[in-house]
């Protein structure tokens, strides 16, 4: 009995170890191909626009009301004490340090990583891979390296733009309902934001963006099995993205801290 949990261990591990083997050597040859001609300037501007701008709404919504619910519940917090002050520079730090990047990230990862890996994945089960193999066409090139180069670009972009929306958010709630002075609010905002806290955000953000194409494009590349297998590979691709958003989240905040 002993011998028979301790072999459906090592069958994890190892069955663990060869999906890390094959992400990294299919991680390795997707950068490399962002980087080496030709390049499909027309798939890349269209990527773009996917990721880019058709996420827009969803990524704009979440921080809207992201940064009116923070302006709220530290104002709740912070009353306790008499600190009500500080409500306008938490909220722009936690916005631009955390909120807005991983938010944004999760929203772009659950739109965007499942489209990639269910278009990907189909392209697979209907052999047109195989397809652009025979017209000597690099698939990598043709269907990863824009994909992976478009989020690491468009994702700071968003969230850029979910920095804007989400202090505006919470200025209307502090301004409108907790009775902020709206000069005083916009003088603390200012006061004490710095530069390094909205770069940290976007360095994330590129991260993020890296992960979630990643992601799609490699659950979409290796499924199989017909339809169940593309939605294996849709679930997949969304899970393993915030899984690892979160996880990079954490060793980016240490990094970038120091």
């Amino acid at each position: 009995m002993e011998w028979n949990f301790l072999a459906a261990i090592g069958r994890v591990a190892l069955r663990f170890m060869r999906s890390v083997g094959h992400l990294s050597l299919f991680t390795v040859q997707s950068f490399k191909h962002i980087v080496l001609p030709p390049f499909y300037l027309r798939l890349f501007l269209k990527q773009l626009m996917f990721i880019g701008y058709y996420s827009l709404p969803v990524v704009g919504m979440t921080a809207l009301f992201t940064g009116m619910v923070l302006a709220l519940q530290i104002y709740v917090g912070s009353s306790r004490f008499n600190a009500e002050s500080a409500v306008a520079t938490i909220v722009v730090i936690g916005l631009t340090r955390e909120l807005a990047p991983v938010l944004s990230g999760l929203m772009v990862a659950g739109r965007v990583g499942a489209a990639i890996a269910a278009e990907i994945g189909t392209m697979r089960v209907t052999e047109q891979i195989d397809a652009l193999v025979t017209l000597s066409t690099n698939p990598y090139k043709y269907l990863v390296a824009p994909r992976i180069l478009a989020g690491m670009i468009t994702l700071p972009m968003l969230v850029l733009v979910g920095d804007i929306v989400g202090v505006s958010g919470g200025y209307l709630v502090a301004t409108e309902s907790l009775g902020f002075n709206a000069s005083g609010y916009i003088k603390n905002t200012f006061d004490y934001l710095e530069a390094r806290d909205v770069i940290s955000g976007l360095v994330k953000a590129s991260v993020f963006g890296g992960i979630i194409t990643l992601m799609g494009c490699y659950h979409g590349f290796n499924s199989s099995g017909g339809a169940q297998g593309v939605g294996r590979a849709t679930t997949n691709a969304v899970v393993s993205s915030f899984i690892l958003i979160l996880i990079s989240d954490y060793f980016l905040t240490v990094m970038l801290l120091k």
